[in-house]
């Protein structure tokens, strides 16, 4: 019988692609899809975050996907209170601005 050392491969860590996907949602939700490009960030963003602790290390990533999700809930915060400033004008509550008093009558 040898006396042979027990060699370990290496362990390679790897980015989850999930946390990947969630940065890229919550980027997009500013410039393509707003709305539903924020709910997906969130969505996937948690599912990463599983994901990455079931992984046992063998999965990073963890700041991506808690990023995109903290730019999904900026996102669908800033659309919360532009919707409500939209419908507070649209009811008449509060006025345009005067730089739009031009284009409020339309181009007669």
């Amino acid at each position: 019988m040898s006396n042979q050392e027990y060699r370990q491969p290496p362990v390679y860590q790897q980015t989850s692609s999930m946390a990947v996907i969630s940065l890229i949602s919550g980027i997009a939700s500013f410039f393509i899809l707003p709305f539903l490009g924020a709910i997906a960030a969130i969505i996937v963003g948690n599912m990463a975050k599983k994901e990455i602790k079931q992984s046992a290390g063998a999965l990073t990533g963890e700041s991506m996907a808690q990023w995109g999700m903290i730019l999904g809930w900026v996102n669908i915060g800033l659309s919360a209170v532009g919707f409500c400033l939209a419908m507070l004008v649209f009811f008449g509550a509060i006025s345009l601005p005067f730089c739009f008093i031009p284009f409020a009558n339309g181009f007669n």
